[in-house]
């Protein structure tokens, strides 16, 4: 079942960017966050009621609740990094450098849980490393670059090693409690550092002012998040890191699919090879 859980992850996080995209026209990034925090937390929660796993919050330890913490902290900075990087960049150039969090994640995931690569699988990470590489292209950067959208990479290369980071210490934290509960209590933290961001910056009075189209989707997207959030986690605590996060990655699938249709953003045919090695690298760690 784990793999249904993280396959529905995959879809949903997919859906998040593009919902998140057309929430982010006008709106800055940081404020679409914290609002979108409120959603996903009040969604999560809400989960969290319904199959009455918030009686055991009392029996969570010390150090669950610690990388619970640190994962939501991670996550926070993930997201920060991620939706300047989508407001600036092309959401078909943006998805693909966060997705590399892929290969750190499978790293980290060897290092600190001791989960075994096997050479076939090295092969599957290689061809993911290789996918991202190809889809990325210097024309594409330098032409973003022209329309004074700079920085982008920098704050999508801050979301992949963040969200590798949030995958293992989620997995550490969430090892000791259900996986609803933990994930809410992960979005507490992610909460706090979005609104304390917005407050930091001066931004909290352009809450106010945001586009109701945009606030619609802004919320639409949190609820998108909220259900790859529950995925995912549920996925992690029964599954290996090393195979959840490759699963989950497929997103990327999802994101171009919906970008051609929504954004009319086309891969050409570099792009969707590196699409295609990407994919099959996720589908070999997933079977293996």
């Amino acid at each position: 079942m784990w793999i249904l859980y993280a396959v529905g992850s995959a879809f949903f996080a997919g859906l998040t960017s593009i919902l998140a995209k057309c929430g982010i026209r006008k709106t800055d990034s940081s404020v679409a966050t914290a609002v979108r925090t409120i959603v996903i937390l009040a969604f999560s929660w809400g989960i969290v009621w319904i199959v009455g796993s918030w009686r055991q919050i009392s029996l969570i330890s010390g150090k669950t609740m610690l990388f619970l913490i640190l994962s939501g902290a991670a996550t926070g900075a993930s997201w920060l990094c991620y939706f300047r990087a989508l407001q600036a960049g092309d959401i078909n150039k943006v998805v693909p450098i966060d997705k590399s969090s892929t290969v750190l994640t499978i790293l980290l995931a060897l290092i600190f849980l001791g989960e075994g690569v096997s050479f076939p699988k090295l092969l599957a990470v290689l061809a993911i490393a290789a996918g991202i590489f190809l889809m990325i292209e210097k024309k594409d950067v330098k032409e973003q670059e022209q329309k004074g959208k700079t920085g982008w990479m920098l704050y999508a290369a801050g979301s992949a090693f963040f969200a590798s980071l949030t995958a293992v210490l989620g997995k550490i934290g969430i090892s000791g409690v259900e996986s609803n509960l933990g994930t809410a209590i992960r979005t507490g933290v992610v909460l706090v550092m979005a609104w304390g961001m917005v407050f930091i910056t001066g931004k909290q009075r352009e809450v106010k002012h945001i586009d109701r189209k945009e606030l619609a989707f802004i919320c639409l997207s949190g609820i998108a998040t909220g259900a790859s959030w529950l995925c995912y986690y549920r996925a992690l605590q029964e599954g290996p890191a090393s195979v959840v996060a490759p699963i989950d990655k497929l997103s990327v699938l999802v994101t171009v699919i919906f970008s051609y249709f929504v954004f009319g953003e086309k891969l050409k045919g570099r792009a969707l090879a590196g699409l295609a090695l990407l994919t099959v690298g996720t589908v070999v760690m997933a079977v293996l």
